[in-house]
C-alpha cells in the first residue's frame, strides 16, 4: 500500500496520540486508505476535464493533487491585491472573501463525504476499532484536506507578501489563514447540522449537488470576471465607511489585524473586527464540540429515504397529456421529467451548461460601451442570443447517460410496441424542462434590454432553436435514455459533434442576420419556420 509523506510527518507525534488513548497504528492505516481514495476522487473543478476511464487505467494518478494546480492558479490572482497599494482593510478583505468562498464551496462540493461519513462507523466500529481512534482519523483527514487546499489558494500570495510587506505581514497572514480554515470547517459542519436538524438527508444531498453545480459554473466564468475587475477597482482611493451590518461580514474580521498592527489604526471598528476574527473561530470550535453528539445522531438521516421527491407534480401530468399523443409516450415523458429533475449525477453534468448558456450572452454584451448600450435598440446585439444554442449538444448528448444506468434493463422487459415513443417522450421532456425555461428567461432579459422592440426576433430565435434541437437529435448517437454510465466518455456530446453543432449554429446566426436585411424577411420566415419545424419533428424524432 502506498505510503504518504504526511503520514511519515505524523509519525513524529505517535507518542502524543498514544497518550490521549488513540490506537496510532490503526489510525494511520485508516488515514492511508482515506488519502488513497482522495487521490482517486475526481474533483468538481476537474469534472469537465477529466476522463474517468483513463483515470481507472492509471491508478497511480492522484486527481486530488492535480486539482490543486487549479487552486494555485486562482491563488496566483490574489497576488495582485498584495502588491497593489496599502489599503489593507480592503485588499485583505477581498483576498479572504475569495479564500473563504473557495474553501467552503470546495469543502461542500468535493469533501462532503468526509464531513457526512456514516459508513465508517457502520463498517469499522464493528471491527476492533474504538470510536476515539476513528474520530481522530476523521478530524485529521479533514484538517489535512482543508490545509492543503488553503495553502494552494493562499500560498502564492503568502510567498510574495514576504518581499512586499515583510515577515510581520507574512506571519499575520499565515495566522489568519489558519483561523479561516478552522472557521470554514466548523461553519460548514454547523450548516449541515442545521439542515439535518430541520430537514431530511435527501434535502441536504440536493443542497450539496447544487453547490457542486454552482462551483462548476463559477470556475468556468471566473476568468471573465478577473479581466473586468481592473476596470472598476481603484484600490488606493477606496474609503471605508463603517456600519452595523459590516460587523457580520467575516472577511473584515480577518483583515482588520493588518490595519491594527501594521498601520497602528486604533479605530473602534478595527479593534472590534480584530477581536471577532480571533474569538469567533475559537468559539465556533467550542460550540461544535458541544454539538458533536447531536451532529452524529442527525447524520443517521442520510441513510433514510425520507424526503425523496415523488411524482406528484400535476403540471407535469397535465403537460404530458397535452404534448404526448399516446399513453406510452406520456409514461416516458413523466419518467424523463423525474430523471431530469432528480438525478443528481445528470444535473451535475448538465446544469452547469444551462447556467453558462444563460450568463454568456450578457457577458458578450458587456463589451459594449456606455454610448452603445444607451442606443442598444438600434443594434443587432440580440444575435448574441444564439450563444444559448451551445448548451443543446451537451444536454442532448447527456440524455443517454445516468448515474443509475444499471436500471436500463427495464427497457428490455417492458411490453412496448413502438420504441420511438421512448425517444419522443424524452426529447419533449428535455425541451419543456430544460430548454424552454432557459429560452424564456434569456428572452425576457433581452426584451427588457431592447424595450420590447425585438419580439419578432425572439420568435425567430425560438423557431431556430427548435430546428437546431431536431438537427442535433438526429446527428447525435441515439442511446436509450439514461442507459449508459457518464464515466465511459469525456464529453457525452462528443468533440466532433460539438464542432458540427457550432457550424450549424453559425448558419442559423447568418440566416437570421440576412432576414434582418430583407424587407419583412423576419415576418415572412415565422410561418415558414413553424411549418418546417412541424414536418422536421415528425421525420427526425423517432
Amino acid at each position: 500500500m502506498k505510503d504518504f509523506k504526511v503520514l511519515k510527518f505524523l509519525d513524529l507525534f505517535k507518542k502524543l496520540f498514544e497518550k490521549i488513548g488513540v490506537d496510532y497504528p490503526m489510525m494511520r492505516k485508516i488515514l492511508n486508505v482515506k488519502l488513497i481514495l482522495d487521490g482517486r476522487r475526481v474533483s468538481t473543478v476537474l469534472s469537465n476535464q477529466s476522463n474517468k476511464k483513463k483515470a481507472k487505467e492509471a491508478d497511480d494518478r492522484n486527481n486530488f493533487l492535480k486539482s490543486l494546480w487549479i487552486y494555485i492558479l486562482m491563488g496566483a490572482f490574489l497576488i495582485v491585491f498584495i502588491v497593489v497599494g496599502k489599503n489593507f482593510l480592503f485588499q485583505m478583505s477581498f483576498i479572504f472573501g475569495i479564500t473563504m468562498f473557495l474553501l467552503m464551496t470546495s469543502l461542500i462540493a468535493d469533501f462532503s463525504s468526509v464531513l457526512l461519513d456514516v459508513k465508517d462507523k457502520e463498517i469499522l466500529l464493528s471491527k476492533p476499532v474504538d470510536s476515539k481512534t476513528l474520530n481522530m482519523a476523521k478530524i485529521l483527514h479533514i484538517f489535512m484536506y482543508i490545509t492543503t487546499i488553503t495553502m494552494a489558494i493562499a500560498g502564492p500570495s503568502l510567498i510574495v507578501s514576504i518581499k512586499k510587506h515583510g515577515l510581520t505581514f507574512f506571519f499575520i497572514y499565515l495566522l489568519e489563514v489558519i483561523l479561516i480554515a478552522l472557521f470554514i470547517i466548523i461553519l460548514t459542519a454547523l450548516i449541515y447540522l442545521v439542515v439535518l436538524r430541520f430537514s431530511s438527508g435527501e434535502r441536504l444531498k440536493d443542497i450539496i449537488n447544487y453547490v457542486q453545480i454552482g462551483l462548476t459554473i463559477i470556475m468556468s466564468l471566473g476568468y471573465q470576471m478577473i479581466g473586468r475587475l481592473f476596470n472598476i477597482i481603484d484600490i488606493n482611493n477606496m474609503k471605508y465607511n463603517p456600519s452595523l451590518w459590516k460587523y457580520f461580514f467575516p472577511p473584515l474580521w480577518f483583515a482588520a489585524p493588518f490595519e491594527l498592527i501594521l498601520k497602528g489604526n486604533r479605530e473602534s471598528y478595527i479593534i472590534i473586527y480584530s477581536i471577532l476574527g480571533a474569538l469567533i473561530p475559537i468559539l465556533s470550535i467550542v460550540i461544535y464540540i458541544k454539538l458533536i453528539p447531536t451532529f452524529e445522531r442527525n447524520l443517521l438521516k442520510l441513510n433514510s429515504t425520507e424526503g425523496q421527491t415523488k411524482d406528484k407534480n400535476k403540471t407535469n401530468i397535465f403537460m404530458s397529456k397535452i404534448l404526448c399523443k399516446n399513453k406510452e409516450e406520456r409514461v416516458f415523458y413523466k419518467f424523463a421529467t423525474n430523471m431530469l429533475k432528480n438525478e443528481r449525477t445528470f444535473k451535475l453534468k448538465v446544469y452547469p451548461s444551462l447556467g453558462m448558456s444563460i450568463i454568456f450572452p450578457f457577458f458578450m454584451m458587456l463589451s459594449m460601451n456606455r454610448r452603445e448600450f444607451l442606443n442598444v435598440s438600434n443594434t443587432k446585439n440580440y444575435l448574441w442570443f444564439y450563444i444559448v444554442f451551445m448548451m443543446i449538444p451537451t444536454v442532448l448528448g447527456a440524455l443517454g447517460y445516468s448515474g443509475n444506468y444499471k436500471g436500463a434493463w427495464i427497457y428490455q422487459t417492458i411490453p412496448i410496441e413502438d420504441k420511438s415513443a421512448i425517444y419522443r417522450g424524452t426529447a419533449k421532456a428535455a425541451i419543456v424542462n430544460l430548454f424552454v425555461p432557459v429560452f424564456i428567461l434569456v428572452s425576457l432579459i433581452f426584451l427588457i434590454i431592447y424595450r420590447m422592440q425585438i419580439v419578432e426576433h425572439v420568435i425567430v430565435a425560438g423557431i431556430n432553436m427548435l430546428l437546431y434541437i431536431i438537427i442535433e437529435f438526429k446527428i447525435l448517437d441515439n442511446n436509450l435514455p439514461f442507459s449508459k454510465a457518464f464515466e465511459v466518455t469525456e464529453n457525452p456530446a462528443g468533440g466532433g459533434n460539438i464542432l458540427v453543432g457550432l457550424f450549424i449554429m453559425g448558419l442559423f446566426v447568418l440566416g437570421h442576420y440576412m432576414l434582418t436585411i430583407i424587407p419583412y424577411g423576419v415576418y415572412a420566415y415565422i410561418p415558414i419556420g413553424l411549418i418546417v419545424s412541424k414536418i422536421a419533428w415528425g421525420k427526425c424524432i423517432a
